[in-house]
């Protein structure tokens, strides 16, 4: 998919997503073929460097790793294509048996070839409950996963699961390198050796990853030479150093991308997403977890205001997981602002006004802390926002700034502006949202939501590949969202980005392009998922001043 290019700043981003910059500033025309030469550099800022690099904990479980490959991968339009393997997957035994025929001309970036028992470790390591990898549940219907011969992989599944095929998508590990290690805390999980495009040349924790193209690619050497992720949490820091030339692109939200508006050396991409912004309302705290103050406060929010004034229009507001404009969401689960309503709600479950205007019930007080990202505007933003209209309802939140080491501790009791959201399929993005056996599973079901009726539809919404099924399944989890929020979904936001126009997405001249992108701290987003197709434009020079 295209992405839409813009010269004015009018899509939002969330922190946690990448910052581009095509050449870096300290020293400008190092990386030029001549005075007048091409570029053959990248530097990108994430906000948010990774806890790993080894798919057997999780990195590159979606895709474009740069370091690894999957045996499928997603094209600018999401739709599967080979990588690693051959073709895609012969299906069999009623949507029980994947095979897979792997290329044979693939090795690693140590020269070692790469064969079906590379992915047979990969994905029986991430099965293994001694692994500490958090998306373990994502596979939960893989039964067995075999080698025949070193060209073919057989997958055979527990039950049908529709979107398997995109769960191949996850990054392949060395088995001769991870699998001579422990799996957690060996060498591996910060040296990978991968078979991607690019290879890791160091890691200088809190500050950067730089990577080297790698010559050996099967699918060809990239054009850029050198990518740096440098590591920039804050926006308005991303903003600074890209204005004043340390970076030429970045992903901002729309108040600060419109300081380049009038840019004529940058391009502006909006991308659509699935990511999300939602509070967490703890079930363990005495007034998230009652059921009237959750359907009140979803009611009480105008999420239409933030989307014009937060998100200056790019997005569109949020009543669950699944967007407004997905084929799987629920019609008719919309909830319009209705303050008055909210207050009825409140009042009638006996929740009343107290001389300060907020709300306690039995001696509770409906105040309670709504925990944010620092650095993170958007967030900010989103929970002030958040806090003055349950103000108006009588609830009173207190927001508050905090590192993921102080707020995760927390969020049992403490409400959580969080995002969030995944492509591809509602298994998802919602699984690991909503069902409650995964409750406190790290950064999994935050709000520790209990719901018996969303637990049976999401399990009948992966074990079958009926799609009419399947979308009842999730119509109903999105209507039994109405009843019992567990969160209040807030906005889905589009994605900004503004880059120096001094890049091509390919040798034919074509504009970079954007896929739909999730909610991602990872290092894959924007228009660089496909860096290593990147080409200069011809005689562009360095633009660096």
């Amino acid at each position: 998919m295209a992405a839409r290019t813009v010269r004015r700043a009018t899509a939002a981003t969330v922190t946690g997503a990448l910052a581009l910059a095509t050449a870096a500033c300290t020293n400008p025309g190092a990386d030029t073929a001549g005075p007048a030469g091409p570029k053959d550099s990248a530097v990108v800022g994430i906000a948010y460097e990774p806890d790993t690099l080894s798919p057997l904990l999780g990195y590159g479980k979606d895709g474009n790793s740069k370091i690894f490959d999957g045996l499928l991968a997603f094209d600018a339009d999401m739709k599967l294509k080979p990588a690693l393997a051959r073709t895609l997957p012969h299906i069999s035994d009623g949507g029980l048996t994947y095979t897979y025929t792997l290329r044979d001309d693939v090795t690693f970036s140590d020269g070692a070839p790469f064969t079906a028992k590379d992915v047979v470790f990969t994905y029986r390591s991430i099965l293994d409950p001694k692994t500490n990898n958090p998306s373990r549940t994502e596979l939960d219907a893989l039964k067995s996963v075999e080698s025949v011969g070193d060209d073919t992989v057989v997958f055979r599944l527990k039950y049908p699961y529709a979107p398997f095929a995109e769960r191949t998508v996850h990054a392949i590990a060395p088995e001769h390198v991870a699998g001579r290690q422990d799996v957690n805390t060996g060498a591996f999980t910060t040296h990978p050796i991968g078979t991607g495009p690019y290879v890791l040349t160091g890691w200088s924790k809190g500050e950067k990853l730089t990577f080297k193209a790698n010559p050996k690619y099967w699918n060809g050497a990239p054009a850029v030479k050198k990518f740096t992720m440098a590591i920039i949490k804050d926006d308005d820091v991303r903003a600074t150093r890209l204005r004043a030339g340390d970076l030429d692109g970045a992903i901002l939200p729309p108040n600060l991308a419109a300081g380049f508006q009038n840019d004529k050396a940058k391009r502006t991409y909006a991308a659509r997403t699935y990511d999300y912004r939602t509070v967490t309302l703890p079930t363990h705290n005495p007034v998230t977890g009652d059921t009237a103050v959750r359907r009140a406060l979803d009611i009480a929010v105008d999420r239409q205001t933030m989307v014009d004034k937060i998100l200056e229009g790019a997005g569109k507001p949020a009543y669950g997981p699944v967007p407004t404009d997905s084929p799987w969401f629920a019609k008719g689960t919309e909830r319009r602002h209705d303050l008055a309503g909210a207050q009825k709600i409140l009042d009638e479950a006996g929740w009343k006004p107290g001389p300060d205007g907020v709300r306690a019930k039995n001696g509770v007080r409906a105040s309670f802390p709504l925990w944010y990202l620092s650095g993170d505007k958007l967030r900010q933003d989103h929970a002030l926002a958040y806090a003055s209209d349950a103000r108006k309802a009588g609830i009173e939140i207190k927001t508050q700034a905090g590192t993921w080491e102080v707020i995760e501790p927390r969020m049992k009791t403490d409400a959580v502006l969080a995002g969030g959201g995944a492509p591809g399929d509602p298994d998802f993005d919602q699984y690991l949202l909503l069902k409650s056996t995964l409750a406190g599973d790290g950064f999994n079901n935050m709000a520790w939501y209990a719901n018996d009726t969303v637990d049976r539809a999401l399990e009948d919404g992966r074990r079958t590949n009926d799609e009419t099924r399947r979308k009842a399944a999730y119509d109903t989890v999105q209507r039994e969202l109405v009843k019992n929020p567990g969160y209040t979904f807030l906005t889905h936001i589009d994605h900004l980005y503004v880059v120096d126009d001094a890049w091509t997405s390919d040798a034919k001249g074509a504009p970079l392009t954007t896929q739909v992108e999730p909610h991602d701290h990872g290092l894959a987003a924007g228009p660089w998922w496909n860096v290593e197709a990147w080409q200069p434009k011809k005689n562009t020079g360095d633009t660096k001043k």
